[in-house]
């Protein structure tokens, strides 16, 4: 069982001597550290040189965001012009408005949506922070319940196609219960050690919610003008008099503006991730905690200057990848959807299968990425370089199983997948009670209950990251530095190299 700070032998000892000696002498301007005991600014860490990486993706990302708010400013300006095409809030609301498109009801039902991904993703963080042994266990069970019931789901409304995938996670997410079941007390404590050193920087919880606002007013901003793009651009509205007016454009314009949500919202997301990483975890560990002294001044706004702008591109090249596979992921379940519709389930399932392929694909890169970030908040590396000096630190130190076998990540992606699903849900049952007339014949029910998931399942991202982050941080530093570890938290160091030896081993130096 994993005991609180002040405890012997468990967890972040922020009362040990420091971990690095006062140096005996300087070595070009930095403290040299004998005894074989790494500087904490070895190989440019914490000061890395000013020089903007990866300018290309830095330009492309400042382009997409221009050209996204230039076209939403002229969806919404025709569609406040409109009044919004009408609409309200609650039953009444939505009998009123056109009924040729989405109106300004569903702007209410989206802000609604967006209050409620800030609810359930606070929380869950604060459940995380209260009950962070049980956690792990509660989100697998529910994820397994929550897989059965929509496989069951599936099966009664005999959409077979889906019925048939959703069987298979189900069987495949009871039985990995069952053997990962052995591997939850090192992810607990893994766990509960970053939420452990979190309560001793605020700045944690600051970043996470600031990047939470953000990522909701986003949202907000994106919901305003995909609905403002349907209301400009369908045949049969009112400004389509002096527009020309096509079901293309209206999907090609949500296509790109489904681009660059996707992108920003994971630009801001691995910002994130890079404060936290380069600020106060990667700070925690090689410097020991605030309280002996020897960390650095406003480690967190360094961190968030050096991600914000000198790193910004290879932040920005790394999350065009992840966007680029969610974007083939969704068109593929599009084609689902569709295949559903018109009575092809043969080709459904190859759709199905294919967007399940892509989705794996997209959660490795995305995985491996999170370590990159690591590798740029703390040496500000190009992405390239990163990727490739993380990779090899995986295969060199043996991390690789150890990262497999962590199910902190799982636990928190599970998290955010339920807090999307009941945004959806939330959605659904807002839609069906207030009936609005433009949705007579069910047409925009699948869009609404998706940018409803997209919604929840951002928000809750993005709080958990602040987790994830510490938790990518120490797999880093052990790496690089394992004996650090066993200063800083002395069980899980202990637990480590019972389960993994070849991690925790003495490494060549430089």
């Amino acid at each position: 069982m994993y005991q609180p700070v002040g405890e012997p032998n468990y967890g972040p000892n922020y009362g040990q001597p420091t971990y690095y000696p006062p140096p005996d002498s300087n070595v070009n301007g930095q403290p040299y550290y004998p005894n074989d005991v790494k500087n904490p600014y070895d190989g440019g860490r914490f000061k890395p040189k000013k020089t903007v990486n990866d300018p290309i993706f830095l330009i492309l990302f400042v382009l997409q965001l221009l050209g996204f708010a230039a076209l939403s400013g002229v969806a919404l300006d025709t569609w406040i012009s409109q009044g919004g095409l009408g609409g309200g809030l609650g039953k009444a609301g939505g009998q009123t408005g056109t009924a040729v498109t989405l109106n300004r009801s569903t702007v209410y039902l989206l802000l609604l949506v967006t209050a409620a991904a800030m609810l359930l993703s606070a929380v869950y963080l604060i459940l995380t922070r209260m009950f962070t042994t049980m956690i792990m266990h509660i989100t697998l069970v529910l994820s397994i319940a929550l897989n059965i019931g929509i496989c069951v789901y599936y099966w009664i409304t005999k959409y077979y196609s889906g019925a048939v995938i959703f069987t298979i996670i189900a069987l495949l997410s009871l039985f990995s219960y069952f053997g990962f079941r052995s591997r939850i007390p090192l992810a607990s404590l893994l766990l509960q050690v970053v939420m452990d050193v979190s309560k001793h920087h605020t700045s944690v919880y600051a970043v996470a919610f600031t990047a939470l606002f953000i990522q909701a007013a986003l949202a907000v901003w994106y919901t305003f003008t995909t609905i403002a793009t349907y209301s400009k651009w369908t045949p049969g509205n009112p400004s389509c008099v002096t527009t020309s007016c096509s079901s293309g454009k209206v999907a090609g314009l949500i296509f790109f503006e489904t681009f660059s949500f996707l992108w920003t919202s994971q630009v801001i997301a691995n910002v994130s991730l890079s404060t936290l990483a380069g600020g106060p975890y990667g700070s925690w560990y090689y410097f020991g905690p605030r309280e002996l002294g020897e960390m650095p001044k406003h480690p967190t706004l360094s961190a968030f200057g050096r991600a914000s702008t000198l790193s910004l591109g290879s932040i920005a090249f790394g999350s065009l990848i992840v966007t680029i596979l969610e974007l083939i992921k969704l068109i593929l379940q599009s084609a689902q959807n569709n295949a559903n519709a018109d009575g092809h389930p043969v080709e459904a399932c190859l759709a199905c299968c294919a967007a399940c392929f892509v989705g794996i694909l997209e959660n490795l890169v995305e995985y491996f990425n999170r370590y990159a970030y690591i590798e740029i908040a703390l040496y500000g590396k190009p992405y390239i370089t990163a990727a490739k000096d993380t990779w090899r630190l995986f295969k060199d130190r043996g991390i690789d199983a150890l990262v497999n076998d962590s199910l902190v990540g799982m636990t928190m992606m599970w998290g955010a997948y339920l807090v999307g699903v009941l945004c959806s849900l939330f959605g659904y049952l807002y839609l069906r009670f207030t009936a609005p007339a433009y949705n007579a014949s069910g047409q925009y029910t699948a869009p609404v209950i998706l940018f409803s998931f997209f919604i929840g399942l951002v928000c809750c991202l993005t709080i958990t990251s602040a987790i994830e982050a510490g938790v990518s941080t120490i797999f880093v530093g052990l790496g690089e530095d394992p004996q650090v570890l066993a200063i800083r938290a002395p069980a899980l160091f202990a637990m480590i190299a019972e389960t993994y030896p070849d991690v925790t081993r003495g490494v060549p130096r430089d």
